[in-house]
């Protein structure tokens, strides 16, 4: 591993390379069994609980397609703008890996069930076409745990265990075409691609696309050139499992390749795994070609052929994408470009439209999501919509401010206790006894006190200087702990020394 001392500047390289990045994502479907057999899909269960002769290769045992997992393809291809096949089948990849009980995987190789496809992402006002070169269905391997080495990793472990709970399950994996000519933004677009295909994929109904629970894994190939000459030899990043660790990781490679390339070394063909800690890459073994893994049609399964009518029933029944979705919710809104990518950066579309249709204004949800509950998430390093605060409360919590029943300063501390978990902020406000004060009774001696602590300001109001007023409205406003209302404050002051 080179030392972050070692490496070029990131303008440095990009001055003098060019990257070609392509992504392979994989997507474990939202199916209630696995992929070629009845056993149950549900993350989080005692390891191989959920295992049977068909999925752990026992001898004898015979697969049979899921149904829903071949539509749940078919969708996402639709959705990325593919070709569906009217022909396709299974093949064999064989490879040993201790997580792959049976010692292949069955696959799709040379006959996908979905090809040449794109999806547009908006990067810094641009639109980028990603080309999708094929979205084909197979089957998730189980899980390893390496023991006693101080990485996680085989390398050092003193022994290994396997979780078959996840071998069999329907996996969908989509592969870009190589993207090139991205130049300064390649960290930014391969981020804002799967950042896209994770919300229609979502937006289809067909996986949770969670990447903490790895139903959404991507692999990140990178490989650099100089202007006018040929792509030079790729890296493949594997399991890189978060939104940012995949902008991370394309730069640290970038920079990786262009130190390696500097010294007038090559570039190998090989995996490499991603370090979250350190943003670094290691490498991990030389990469395989497609002849070395053997592939041969699968003898268990009958081919595919998909009816055209049904396909195209499937994708007149698409919903609304999220491309276009956020277009019209754009124009709803009455927001600028600049606005919605504020938005969509803080991945606050869903949250902004569900508070909208509790009762919250557009402007109002935009205000709590992209400011206070922002900085909460950052702080707290939690996605926006990890923290303990409902679109629903949001509603409610402005309704109160809109109400005069408290100020935004006390709606602050009414979020603090709803993610305290204190309840809603009606509660809240109710049990702490946070109601604005607007008896102009209850306020007078507050009023009083703090003419007679400010003598010479009051003097000036009475003189006609009323924007004065505001050095007494403050004092009141600390008496009362922040409770008056500022509006009733200020004509008390007005009328007291007019």
């Amino acid at each position: 591993m080179m030392s972050t001392s070692t490496l070029p500047s990131y303008d440095d390289v990009v001055s003098r390379y060019e990257p070609v990045i392509g992504l392979e994502t994989h997507v474990e479907l939202g199916t209630r069994t696995k992929m070629f057999c009845g056993c149950s899909t549900e993350f989080g269960g005692e390891p191989n609980t959920q295992v049977c002769p068909v999925c752990l290769g026992l001898p004898g045992s015979l697969p049979v397609a899921n149904a829903a997992a071949i539509e749940a393809t078919i969708r996402i291809g639709l959705a990325l703008n593919c070709t569906i096949a009217e022909w396709c089948r299974f093949a064999r990849k064989n490879y040993f890996y201790p997580d792959m009980p049976k010692n292949f995987q069955t696959s799709q190789y040379d006959e996908p069930l979905c090809e040449n496809g794109y999806l547009d992402v908006e990067v810094n006002g641009e639109t980028v076409r990603i080309e999708i070169e094929r979205v084909h269905l197979e089957e998730d391997t189980g899980k390893s745990l390496h023991v006693g080495g101080a990485t996680g990793r085989i390398h050092g472990a003193t022994e290994s265990l396997v979780d078959y709970n996840r071998a069999g399950i329907p996996l969908v994996e989509i592969v870009t075409k190589p993207v090139p000519g991205t130049g300064v933004l390649a960290p930014e677009v391969a981020r804002a691609y799967v950042t896209e295909l994770r919300d229609v994929i979502r937006s289809l109904g067909v996986s949770d696309v969670r990447m903490e629970q790895g139903s959404l894994r991507c692999d990140v190939n990178l490989s650099l050139n100089k202007p006018g000459e040929e792509w030079g030899t790729r890296s493949e990043t594997k399991n890189v499992n978060s939104l940012r660790s995949v902008e991370r990781s394309v730069r640290s490679e970038m920079l990786r390749q262009a130190s390696v390339l500097d010294a007038g070394g090559s570039i190998l063909q090989e995996t490499r795994h991603f370090h979250e800690d350190t943003g670094e890459t290691t490498s991990g073994r030389s990469k395989e070609t497609a002849t070395d893994y053997r592939y041969f049609p699968e003898p268990d399964l009958t081919p595919m052929a998909p009816d055209p009518a049904w396909v195209a029933e499937l994708k007149a029944a698409l919903p609304e994408l999220p491309r276009v979705r956020r277009l019209r919710l754009q124009a709803d809104w009455g927001i600028s470009d600049f606005e919605m990518a504020s938005v969509v950066n803080a991945g606050a579309v869903e949250l902004i439209e569900a508070t909208i249709a509790a009762g919250g204004s557009s402007e109002a949800a935009r205000k709590w999501w992209l400011g206070e509950l922002s900085r909460r998430a950052n702080e707290s390093g939690v996605e926006l919509g990890e923290l303990a605060i409902t679109p629903a409360q949001v509603a409610e919590l402005q309704s109160l401010v809109d109400g005069g029943k408290i100020t935004d300063k006390i709606a602050r501390t009414v979020i603090e206790a709803v993610l305290a978990g204190e309840g809603d902020p009606a509660a809240i406000v109710s049990a702490r006894g946070l109601e604005v004060v607007s008896d102009t009774g209850a306020l007078t001696a507050a009023v009083d006190e703090a003419i007679a602590a400010n003598p010479d300001v009051a003097e000036k109001i009475r003189g006609g200087n009323h924007a004065a007023a505001g050095v007494l409205i403050g004092a009141v406003m600390k008496a009362t702990k922040g409770q008056a209302d500022a509006k009733t404050v200020r004509e008390l002051v007005i009328a007291r020394l007019s």
